[in-house]
């Protein structure tokens, strides 16, 4: 069951860091994708931090603080993404914790009031069988256990969500507001044309929004 509306953009969040999950996350954006939605995929439609860090080390950065400004570049971004671009988020849960960076945006978009599903096969846990109650209370205590529920979970939770207004910027708080307006410029230079391979150029626009301007820590 697909949502009629116009083509909704969805926050794909969970974990990344070997193949099987960024295989997992995959999958379930390409079933979103195949269903009508417009996704977005951390690790595919946002930087990559090697490569980028790469540079910047070349530029004579330590690594370290490359390291930091390049972090604050990926979390200004998420968020932009998360206020502004995506009006809904699907949550893989899987793991035997759940991914600290999908918890953090799954907390984002509940507090936003935006719809969130959860997905999950994975029978591991911290509770005696269930999930810490901070995490499911945000999806109502529910989620779905095969990859293929998760256009028809996510249309229902689209539908009986309440309608309201864009989120507002300015009612934000305003460390919200610098990076959503930081995440902009940066997801802006990403959307330029030729730019999403472009890695010294990405290197350059994060350089300008987040570099310090004491390089006093630089390496000799």
């Amino acid at each position: 069951m697909q949502h009629s509306n116009e083509q909704i953009r969805v926050y794909c969040a969970g974990p990344l860091f070997n193949r099987s999950e960024r295989e997992e996350m995959t999958a379930i954006a390409d079933l979103l994708t195949e269903t009508g939605y417009s996704v977005y995929l951390p690790h595919r439609d946002g930087m990559e931090f090697r490569l980028v860090l790469e540079i910047l080390v070349e530029r004579n950065w330590d690594t370290p603080t490359a390291a930091q400004f390049l972090h604050e570049a990926i979390f200004a971004l998420d968020v932009y993404q998360l206020v502004v671009e995506c009006e809904a988020m699907v949550w893989n849960l899987n793991g035997r914790t759940p991914d600290e960076g999908a918890v953090s945006e799954a907390a984002m978009t509940w507090m936003l009031g935006k719809p969130l599903i959860a997905y999950q096969d994975d029978v591991r846990s911290l509770i005696q069988g269930r999930m810490n109650p901070l995490l499911v209370g945000m999806v109502d205590f529910e989620s779905v256990d095969q990859i293929e529920l998760i256009p028809n979970a996510l249309s229902v939770a689209i539908m009986n969500h309440e309608l309201r207004s864009a989120v507002s910027l300015t009612a934000l708080p305003i460390k919200v507001q610098k990076a959503v307006q930081a995440g902009q410029v940066l997801w802006d230079a990403l959307c330029s044309e030729g730019t999403q391979e472009d890695n010294e150029m990405i290197a350059s626009v994060v350089e300008e929004l987040f570099a310090p301007n004491d390089r006093s820590t630089l390496l000799a």
